[in-house]
């Protein structure tokens, strides 16, 4: 995890997911999961570049699973979009950077 990602909880989701001037996109992971760290550095990535304009948050399953329920986290690595603490897309499994990064560029265009 980097600096430019958030470590999202149940604690402290109303400020960092709902309440957020900027999009968001979270991240259900586990230590455990090897899909989910090869995600991870993508994700990093995209956290610099889009700093400011986007925010993503990193939502550990194992510590927090009321989230992974409440998002109803089947399979992880699950990535929600959200808008104004609303969902708007969601992408199971790794995916390619060009295509998060589309999704990105659509939410905050």
């Amino acid at each position: 995890m980097s600096e430019t990602t958030v470590t999202v909880t149940q604690s402290n989701f109303q400020s960092e997911v709902v309440q957020s001037k900027t999009p968001v996109l979270l991240d259900f992971w586990a230590q455990w999961c090897a899909p989910c760290r090869a995600v991870a550095p993508v994700l990093d990535e995209l956290a610099v570049k889009y700093k400011g304009k986007f925010t993503v948050g990193k939502v550990n399953v194992d510590e927090h699973p009321d989230l992974a329920v409440q998002f109803e986290v089947l399979n992880i690595p699950t990535l929600v979009f959200l808008k104004g603490g609303q969902e708007v897309d969601r992408v199971v499994g790794v995916q390619p950077k060009s295509q998060l990064e589309a999704k990105i560029q659509k939410l905050t265009g």
